[in-house]
This record gives structure tokens, sequence and C-alpha cells, in this order.
């Protein structure tokens, strides 16, 4: 019998891309049953890019769906919708108020979830897992995880692609390499002259160089991009979430920070080196399709300073960016392409 499921992610990009193998799991698990999604604006494009998905339902909450009063109004029109099952990667109050308000009785959710004592089945969450592999684990109940490492689908329709395109025949190159230098979070953002130098060992290989990345990362991209006389080029801002994955499949690897690139391509499943600063592979948000790889200088005791990052290094030294040579990348990306 078909079900009615929701799932809840709202949080960043990068979450909501490792969260489509759950997704697609559960398409297939529940008989091909209907399964809408709730997420912020800024990733309601990745999940709708689901084939998997039937409807995404916005929640806004830095803005209509801020106040207590919103989110109760918010949560009596989900009940409405009389969901059989809800799972929720997310594991904030907001999420867990919506999960107990909307009154779904069959609720899977983390056991480290903000009040997670109105969750029906409670999943331990273990940070020695991979994030695709922690969000597999909400289907435990109903399923035994073999295999992790599924990855995620992400569909562009005709005019993403068709832009891409089009994008791509003003430069005269049948061998392209990506490299998304920026991040939300400054001490995840590998040092600029260390990138300049992959980037000057890429052109030397052959690759035409396109830098990628959202409005906030088009000054890095396009201040790296004005260094190089040809073959480098600044696509940052110029394409959404979609659109930039289905740039990536155009690519033949992809060289990264910890951050949402390093996702989309599990997405375009190209190889990729994600190189870590003040983050650590063991948080679970490494690349893990064939040929990726990652570097981190680790000999380090103030290494990791936090799950996401800071604005600044709190040490002054940020020896975890410094430390980490441009050779030990060049070194993956020469196992990659020899």
């Amino acid at each position: 019998m078909n079900e009615k499921i929701l799932v809840i992610q709202t949080a960043f990009p990068g979450d909501a891309i490792l969260t489509l193998p759950l997704i697609q799991e559960l398409y297939v698990l529940f008989n091909n049953s209907q399964i809408d999604v709730i997420c912020i604006p800024a990733t309601a494009e990745i999940f709708s890019a689901s084939p998997f998905v039937n409807k995404v339902i916005i929640l806004d909450k830095k803005n209509s769906h801020k106040l207590l009063f919103s989110i109760i109004h918010f949560s009596k029109q989900i009940k409405k919708e009389k969901y059989n099952k809800v799972f929720t990667p997310h594991r904030s109050f907001r999420t867990s108020l919506i999960v107990l308000l909307s009154g779904i009785k069959d609720s899977t959710g983390f056991d480290i979830s903000s009040i997670s004592f109105i969750y029906a089945n409670k999943i331990k969450y273990e940070t020695k897992f991979h994030e695709v592999e922690r969000n597999l684990r909400l289907i435990s109940n109903y399923k035994n995880i073999i295999n992790w490492n599924i990855l995620p689908v992400v569909k562009a329709g005709f005019e993403s692609h068709k832009k891409v395109e089009e994008y791509l025949t003003q430069f005269n190159t049948q061998k392209l390499a990506a490299v998304a230098p920026g991040s939300v979070w400054q001490t995840k953002i590998y040092p600029e002259e260390y990138y300049n130098k992959v980037i000057s060992f890429l052109l030397s290989s052959g690759f035409t160089v396109v830098l990628i990345g959202g409005k906030s990362d088009s000054n890095v991209c396009d201040k790296i991009a004005t260094l190089f006389e040809k073959n480098v080029i600044s696509a940052a801002g110029k394409f959404s979430i979609v659109e930039s994955i289905e740039l990536l499949k155009k690519c033949e690897l992809l060289v990264c920070n910890d951050s949402a690139p390093s996702h989309m391509a599990m997405s375009a499943d190209i190889p990729a080196i994600t190189i870590y600063c003040s983050t650590v592979p063991s948080f679970g948000f490494y690349p893990y399709n064939e040929k990726s790889s990652y570097v981190s200088f680790d000999n380090l005791e103030c290494k990791p300073c936090g799950i996401h990052g800071h604005n600044k290094c709190p040490i002054k030294t940020f020896d975890c960016g410094w430390k980490l040579l441009p050779e030990n990348v060049i070194e993956k990306i020469e196992e990659i392409i020899k």
C-alpha cells in the first residue's frame, strides 16, 4: 500500500544533497510512495530536482516562519496532509516541534535531536559514520543497510542543461577541471596562493579550469581568474546549485574546500579532492564515490577547532591551511589523472 511520507531537512545545501540518498531509498522501500520534503528556500531547487520527491514545502525560518506562532500555524497545515510517516535528519527544536504538532504518529529521528522523546523511533546518532550512512540509518527499523554509498540523484531540466551547454561553447576546450575556492566559513578556505599553484599545475596538465561558487564567491574567483592569461574561467555566481551540478558533469575532476561543492560532485559523479583546513574527514562529510579523495594536515593539537569552522582562526596561526602544502593536493590530482 502506498503511503504519504514526509522528510524534514532544513539545513544547508550540502546537507540537503546528502539527504537525497535517504529519499531515494525511501522511494524504493515503500513501493513508490509519495514523498514530500520540508526544506528552506535555499535548498528547494535541490529537492525539486530529485525525481523521487513529490512536493517541496518551504519553511522560511528566517522570515515568514521565524516566530513560534507561525510554526504552530505551519504545523497545522502539515497535519491536514495526513502523512503516515515522517523522517527527520535535521535535529533542531523547530523540526521536532513541527513533528509533534503535525500529529504524525510514525515518526523517526535521531536520539540527539532536540526534545527527542517526541519521536516514536529514535535512532542512535553515531559520529563514526558518513553523513549519508547516518541518514540511511533512519530506516534501519525497516531495512538493513548493506551498501550505504549511494550517490545523490539530481536531474537538471532542459533549460538548465541548455544554459550550461551554451556557456561552455564560448570556450574551446575538451578537458575541464573545476575548482571551488570559497566557503561560508573562512577557516575552511585553503589559502588563495596555494590554490593558484594547484591551478597552475592543472593548466600545465592540459586542463581548462572553471572556478565555481555562489555569488558570495565571485570576488575571490574573479580575482584568481585575472591572475592567469588564459584557460581559467570564473563561473561563480552564474549558475544555481542544480546548474552547477550539471556543469560539474562536464568536468573531469573537482578540487574544493570542505563545503557544498564536494557533495555536488557526488551528484555529478566525478572525482573530487576535498581540502580540509580547520575541519576533518572523520566528521563524515568526505567525498565517497570512485576515485575521490581528500587531503588534510592533522598533526595539530588545535584541529579540529569546530564542527563547521570560524570566521577567523581562534589561535591566529591558521596552521591547518598553511601547513597543508599545494604539493600534497597536486599529488592527489596526479593519482586521479594518471
